[in-house]
């Protein structure tokens, strides 16, 4: 029987002792390479993108000569204003990467010895960069599409006589959510969320490439799918593949989504949902990518992703949602 991708050697080609052994200058010139990799490691001012600069002996800064801006290795990025050592977000990094059904923020902040709250923000950021990839993403070719209800949980009253039908929409609290997924046969993973599956059906014409073939489920709302695209229906009373048309690419998706619920996270608030369905979609789509891949390119696109407007200065705003219990 042929070895499992993921206990190969292949799958392990990061080491988080040799990035926590790293020191500071170390981290820095890693950051760097990674950041200005078109210029060889070469800083590239982020306000004017001017080539020469000088670096300054006092800090680990640089100035530009156009422009005299100022500039560190993470200004205009995720990691902009941040507060600990570069070491500690790469490591960050490599321990999120090696998460195989996510990492909570309680238990990267044992990890890092840091506060609940700048795990909780670094994990978001880190979920952004990974969602970069998704924004403005079509799928093509053959797809399935699905949704999955989560959150809103109704806790059934003690006394049988006093329990009430709670898939009725008069007996649920309306905090329930769809996670829709668009998922490419052999292909990548799109993901965003809705109040239902029917609310759903009138963006996805927009995250579909034309020419796409569709595969759902015999819910009636998906109907409409038809009028844009070849659409290919399952009904799952009878039978989960017919040979022709199946949505179990779907189905194992959202299987990995409700294990990093249940198993890590053990809730996620309605607000986050979104993001976490989206780190996801991502970590379903690099399951065959080595750990140190996943590593090189969660820090590239945290890099080269511009400062956060969500999540920079999120806990100094007092944002009025729920935060996410982990």
């Amino acid at each position: 029987m042929a070895q499992h991708y993921l206990l190969s050697s292949a799958a392990r080609t990061l080491s988080l002792a040799s990035v926590a052994r790293m020191t500071d200058a170390e981290a820095a010139d890693t950051f760097r390479m990674i950041r200005w990799a078109e210029t060889n490691g070469e800083p590239v001012c982020p306000k004017c993108g001017g080539l020469e600069a000088t670096k300054l002996a006092t800090h680990p800064r640089w100035q530009c000569k156009a422009c005299r801006h100022q500039f560190s290795v993470t200004s205009g990025t995720l990691f902009a204003s941040h507060k600990r050592p570069i070491r500690d977000y790469l490591l960050a990094i490599a321990i999120f990467a090696n998460g195989a059904k996510g990492h909570a923020a309680l238990q990267l902040s044992r990890d890092l010895d840091c506060s609940y709250k700048t795990a909780f923000v670094l994990c978001h950021k880190i979920r952004e960069a990974m969602s970069a990839e998704d924004v403005g993403a079509v799928a093509s070719g053959e797809v399935e599409i699905d949704g999955l209800y989560a959150g809103g949980y109704v806790k059934p009253s003690n006394w049988k006589d006093n329990r009430r039908d709670r898939r009725l929409a008069k007996n649920q609290n309306g905090k329930r959510q769809v996670v829709i997924a668009i998922r490419e046969r052999a292909g990548k993973t799109l993901t965003f969320v809705t109040k239902t599956e029917a609310a759903a059906v009138a963006l996805i014409p927009a995250r579909l490439a034309p020419g796409t073939k569709v595969h759902a489920d015999e819910a009636t709302h998906w109907d409409a799918l038809h009028a844009h695209h070849e659409t290919a229906r399952i009904n799952h009373s009878e039978c989960y593949s017919d040979g022709e048309a199946c949505t179990n690419q779907a189905e194992s998706f959202f299987s990995r989504l409700r294990r990093a619920e249940i198993g890590t996270h053990h809730h996620v608030a309605g607000p986050y949902l979104a993001a976490y369905a989206a780190e996801m979609d991502w970590r379903e789509d690099n399951r065959r990518v080595s750990n140190g891949e996943q590593y090189k390119k969660i820090a590239t696109a945290a890099l080269h992703q511009p400062q956060s407007a969500k999540w920079a200065g999120y806990w100094q705003r007092r944002r009025p949602v729920a935060q996410a219990a982990e």
